[in-house]
């Protein structure tokens, strides 16, 4: 056998060959194309200083992204508190969590039905001034607006502290109905007022506000004006006191009487009523108002709060015991009339508010009914003296 070499290979060899260089050629243009967009080494081979670039920039990445959720945690908390505290409560015109017709079949005498009938006419005074002298477009109520009402969840009343119109005592109901005392005589009264026992309605949540003004009973117990001025004087200022002498005694006595002793001067005790007055009338006083002498109107926020129950420190005991009986207290508690404080003491009455108000002009006696007008309006007071205009 002969073996032949030749040059010239068959047309059906040289076909072959050009068809296998074609896609040898595509395949190295294919691995260009590859290795412009691939970098030149594996992943795996990566020089040591970009590996270690990339984690820092990584982890830089991963840190900016947990700040920035931190912060916007934060900015949510401290906004949602600011809500919370801040956000008016828009509440409905008429709201009432008490049904007052709802009295027991055997009404004897018709005594519940007479102090019904009662309440209805103040409610309606009430509103009425309200509509008359205040504005209804907008309802707003804040924190602040409710920052005198104090809580009693178990029968779901809410009372505003008016000071001098039986407040202390109307704590100590509270505390009793609250299971906090068996009765209202064991409760001392630093323990009623600095004993923070009773929570406070500012003290909740916005919707914990919202549902207690719009589910529990409102209650509010006043007092006439002038009597309960002269009440919180004569406990305030013609009794040791630690606190209103210092802070309302020295600034009254050094900017009303003249010729006032260093020992006046030094203690603040003695103010007398016409410097008291002249404290209470001045736009421009040396020490700003105090809870015991300030309007319910302020107080309590009556034209934006629709209070259920009014009761009055003339009518106290009639009164609290409708408002007892239409909650379901207990059959034993009643409303306590005793004095604790300056026990020995006569009751501020109105023969001895007179006593104190004469001791005045018929200008100041004007102008301190003008400062109270609003309350002698919107719980039908009558004018104390026949001069008032």
């Amino acid at each position: 056998m002969k073996f032949e070499f030749s040059l010239h290979q068959p047309k059906k060899d040289c076909t072959s060959n050009n068809q296998y260089g074609d896609t040898m050629e595509n395949a190295a243009k294919q691995l260009m194309k590859i290795n412009q967009v691939v970098p030149s080494y594996p992943p795996y081979q990566y020089p040591a200083l970009l590996q270690n670039t990339n984690r820092r920039q990584k982890k830089m990445m991963f840190l900016k992204r947990e700040n920035k959720k931190s912060t916007e945690r934060k900015l949510l908390k401290k906004k949602t508190r600011f809500l919370l505290k801040e956000t008016p409560i828009l509440i409905a015109m008429n709201s009432s969590a008490v049904d007052l017709t709802r009295l027991e079949i055997n009404d004897k005498n018709g005594k519940w039905k007479k102090l019904y009938e009662m309440q209805i006419e103040r409610k309606k005074l009430m509103r009425d001034i309200c509509s008359k002298y205040k504005s209804s477009s907008r309802r707003i109520i804040t924190p602040y607006h409710v920052s005198r009402i104090f809580v009693e969840d178990k029968h779901k009343l809410l009372y505003c502290e008016v000071p001098k119109a039986g407040c202390s005592n109307w704590k100590r109901v509270l505390m009793v109905l609250n299971g906090l005392a068996s009765s209202t005589k064991d409760i001392h009264h630093n323990t009623v007022h600095y004993g923070n026992y009773l929570k406070r309605l500012d003290s909740f949540d916005r919707n914990g506000i919202f549902y207690r003004l719009n589910t529990y009973t409102k209650m509010i117990f006043i007092r006439e004006p002038f009597e309960r001025l002269v009440s919180a004087f004569r406990d305030k200022f013609e009794h040791a006191n630690n606190y209103y002498h210092p802070v309302f005694g020295k600034a009254i006595i050094s900017k009303y009487r003249r010729n006032a002793t260093k020992e006046a001067l030094w203690t603040g005790s003695g103010v007398q009523f016409t410097e008291f007055i002249q404290y209470l009338l001045d736009v421009h006083r040396p020490v700003g108002m105090d809870i015991h002498w300030d309007h319910v109107s302020r107080l309590c926020s009556p034209c934006l709060i629709d209070y259920d129950f009014i009761g009055k420190f003339e009518s106290m005991e009639e009164d609290a015991d409708f408002l007892l009986h239409l909650i379901g207290a207990p059959k034993n508690l009643t409303f306590p009339r005793f004095k604790d404080r300056h026990s020995n003491e006569e009751r501020t009455t109105n023969k001895i508010t007179q006593q104190y108000f004469a001791q005045l002009s018929p200008t100041e006696r004007q102008r301190t009914y003008d400062f109270y007008y609003m309350d002698y309006q919107m719980f039908n007071y009558s004018k104390p003296f026949e001069d008032l205009y």
